[in-house]
């Protein structure tokens, strides 16, 4: 299952030459100067729409943006739209407007294919920095562009010192995140586990620690309820002893018909479909009914291999298991697409949401998505989220 699937993580840092002002979700700035100065860099013939080009099949602005469906009718069936193999994760501070020589980050996930084509990625947003981003089109310069892999190992890749790009970084796979689960989130219970507080400032202090991201606020802008004093717990805190026995292992899968508990933290508008409609329901099923979609999707897509599992008898189980707790509101935002010249709305929910059950058969699923993120707009960022340990 997944074996061929992949994907990257990356922190683009970058500063500010003038003021730079964004609305109230930052991805659709990102997202949008993204897509037009993509375009401009590497459309090859002028003046014509993708869907009249000669070259469109063999396009990298094409395969990003608009990737053909194969002629497989069963496939179109199963899926009527292909996702697009990148999510642009926006700062996640409240702060809408940075002024001159301010540094800040946010993040790109590349999924299968998508990854050869980093270079472009990086030249991209190298020019949409000199074309300006935003309210009044502020400009900034990329310092630097760092590969993460899923131990939160950081590779440099690029430099505008030198302005060279390293061959290698790091490369995530399903298999990683599956050899840790049952450790981090299947026991029932767990009292020698680390308290909520010392997860806190353990993150805390590798966050202050870091020399660019020193200083900057790290805070949810979209949920208002609640009290969250602390940023959300890193996922590198969650790891397997690496001198785990076979013992201990088969002790963790025998836990994974128990139930147990997990929290889900919603940092972006969450946009789930079910029944047709956006739902502000995040029931369990729901939530893996979309999740399965698109892993099966991008992995079909743009790691050429088809998902086979009984989805069917899954989303029944996940029936099963419940919702304990919510604690959620709806963000609502528009943007204004020159492509399809029209304004689009793009709310969701953020928050936190608990469940009780038997999870750990989810659990991979739920890991990945924490990457490739899910519902609808995730190329914005929108439906990004992570599992806190139990509450």
């Amino acid at each position: 299952m997944l074996k061929t699937l992949r994907l990257a993580k990356f922190r683009f840092t970058v500063c500010a030459r003038g003021q730079i002002r964004f609305p109230a979700y930052k991805g659709s700035a990102f997202r949008g100067g993204f897509g037009y100065a993509f375009k401009r860099v590497v459309c090859v013939i002028k003046g014509k729409t993708c869907d009249d080009c000669l070259l469109k099949q063999k396009c990298i602005y094409s395969y990003i943006f608009e990737t053909p469906p194969p002629e497989d009718a069963e496939i179109l069936r199963l899926y009527p739209k292909v996702p697009h193999p990148f999510v642009i994760e926006p700062p996640v501070t409240q702060k809408q407007s940075f002024a001159p020589d301010e540094i800040f980050t946010f993040h790109l996930i590349l999924i299968g294919q998508a990854i050869d084509y980093l270079p472009y990625f990086i030249y991209t947003f190298t020019e949409l920095g000199k074309q300006g981003i935003g309210q009044g089109r502020g400009k900034y310069d990329v310092l630097q562009v760092e590969g993460i892999g899923f131990d939160d190992e950081i590779v440099p890749v690029y430099s505008n010192k030198d302005q060279k790009l390293a061959s290698h970084y790091p490369i995530i796979q399903p298999q990683q995140m599956n050899a840790r689960l049952p450790e981090a989130f299947c026991e029932v219970t767990n009292p020698g586990s680390r308290g909520e507080d010392q997860l806190s400032t353990t993150f805390q202090e590798k966050q202050q620690s870091h020399p660019i991201c020193r200083g900057e606020n790290q805070s949810n802008p979209f949920h208002q309820a609640g009290n969250w004093s602390n940023p959300p717990y890193h996922s590198a805190e969650f790891t397997t002893n690496p001198e785990r026995t076979k013992g201990d292992v088969e002790g963790a899968s025998r836990e994974n018909n128990h139930n147990s508990k997990i929290t889900i933290s919603i940092l972006t508008p969450l946009r789930l479909r079910f029944d047709g409609h956006i739902t502000d329901k995040i029931e369990f099923h729901i939530l893996i009914r979309n999740l399965l979609r698109r892993i099966s999707s991008l992995s079909y897509f743009h790691c050429n291999e088809k998902l086979e599992m009984d989805f069917k008898g899954l989303i029944e189980k996940a029936k099963e298991i419940r919702q304990t707790a919510t604690d959620i509101t709806w963000f609502d935002w528009k943007r204004y697409s020159t492509r399809q010249e029209e304004w689009m709305s793009l709310g969701g929910v953020t928050g936190t949401v608990s469940y009780e059950g038997k999870v750990a058969e989810f659990l991979p699923f739920l890991r990945l998505g924490e990457y490739v993120h899910v519902g609808k707009g995730t190329s914005f960022g929108l439906g990004k989220y992570e599992i806190l340990k139990e509450m």
